[in-house]
């Protein structure tokens, strides 16, 4: 009995070993395990650390991580971010160089790792400082001539900065530029802050709170200086026919100076040029002028401003009635009839220009080259007539033209 028992229980676990194995190669074949390169990217991720404790660095990345998993395992990793995670714990560690095994995480399954590169990762820790350090201002360039920039306030006065303590400890100053070049007002602004090393570098990679200052300058006129505006003394009129477009002096506003403060003060709030003769003027005028000012009162600079003035013709029009239409690029051979002869034409241009316009001046044709025999409308071009011009109108705007074979018929004379 016993023997029939052991006999039939070795039958029986052979008969489910084969089961198991039939049920595994059915799966295998409808559900087959794939080797893959994960292809999303997986940050490393540090747990445990203390709060008194900074990492120094960066971390290496990406991670290179070959999985071993079912077809239908794969396409669950794929559809989405965060299936795998890679856990450096920091539990328990103190400051100081440490080398750590990178932990995968995997939260599909089932998975199996078959590489992950890097497997080991250098992790510095350090102490987590902090400084509370004055703000500096550093001005470039000098306020404009005559002025003067005053004490410089900043708020706020100093800032705190925060991070590894080697790098905390290389911060020797916070500083914000600033130009002052040629300003002649007070100076009220936000300026970013730097970090400098003791060489004058910049620290990066550091917590600095705040960030931004704000910096005020007062900047005051000295005594004796004045800022007054150009005017420039123009006398006579542009020749007939044109125009004045505009006078412009450079610089506008100039600063003059005194060693009576007086003599600057009791100035009208401007000064003159000396006379800029515009009679018979015809095109554009660039010069320079001298400055009108009282005994002791000088300009700070050149002792000259530049004058610009703009002159220009008066535009004007001029119509012109039957004008000749002549004939351009007839074929030998062939005649044409013009209907009408003769335009009334419109021209706009310069004032001088059309009050010496005469007749003979315009011409207006009609191309015919290439044209076929027959009946054809064409708009007449003028022809050589002066830049300056412009055809405003023509009546008619086209023409007809037809083109026939000559006459070559000669009459018989009566006896």
């Amino acid at each position: 009995m016993v023997n029939w028992i052991f006999s039939n229980l070795r039958i029986f676990f052979l008969a489910l070993s084969l089961a198991v194995a039939v049920w595994i190669s059915a799966v295998t074949a409808a559900d087959p395990d794939e080797v893959r390169l994960y292809p999303r990217p997986v940050p490393i991720e540090m747990i445990g650390q203390d709060p008194r404790l900074v990492s120094v660095g960066s971390l290496p990345g990406p991670l290179s991580i070959t999985l071993r998993a079912p077809r239908s395992t794969w396409e669950t990793l794929n559809a989405s971010d965060g299936q795998v995670r890679a856990i450096l714990d920091l539990s328990g560690l103190q400051a100081g160089q440490h080398h750590l095994t990178v932990q995968l995480q995997v939260n599909t399954q089932p998975v199996r790792v078959v590489s992950l590169t890097p497997q080991k990762v250098d992790v510095t820790l350090e102490t987590l400082a902090t400084r509370t350090i004055p703000v500096q201002v550093a001005l470039r360039g000098e306020p404009a001539v005559g002025y003067a920039a005053g004490a410089t306030s900043i708020h706020p006065a100093q800032v705190t900065i925060s991070g590894p303590q080697s790098w905390v400890e290389r911060v020797a100053s916070i500083s914000a530029d600033l130009n002052i070049a040629g300003v002649r007002q007070d100076v009220q602004t936000t300026l970013p802050l730097r970090m400098l090393a003791a060489d004058g570098s910049v620290v990066n990679g550091l917590t600095l709170d705040p960030e931004n200052a704000q910096v005020f300058i007062p900047i005051t006129q000295q005594g004796g200086y004045r800022e007054i505006a150009v005017k420039v003394n123009v006398r006579g009129q542009v020749a007939g026919g044109y125009r004045l477009t505009n006078v412009s002096v450079l610089p506008p506003v100039l600063t003059v100076y005194s060693k009576n403060p007086a003599l600057v003060n009791d100035l009208p709030g401007f000064v003159e040029t000396e006379p800029l003769n515009l009679n018979g003027a015809s095109q554009d005028i660039d010069l320079r002028l001298t400055l009108v000012l009282p005994q002791g009162v000088t300009p700070v600079g050149d002792q000259t401003v530049r004058v610009q003035v703009g002159v220009a013709t008066i535009e004007g029009s001029l119509s012109l009635g039957d004008v000749p239409i002549e004939v351009l690029g007839l074929a030998p051979g062939m005649e044409a009839t013009i209907s009408p002869a003769t335009l009334d034409v419109i021209l706009t241009g310069p004032l001088p220009m059309l009050d010496k316009l005469t007749l003979k001046d315009v011409r207006f044709l009609v191309d015919l080259t290439g044209l076929p025999a027959g009946t054809h409308q064409v708009v007449p071009q003028a022809e050589n007539l002066f830049a300056e011009l412009q055809v405003q109108s023509l009546n008619p705007a086209t023409v007809e033209v037809n083109i026939h074979p000559a006459d070559t018929t000669t009459a018989t004379p009566n006896p």
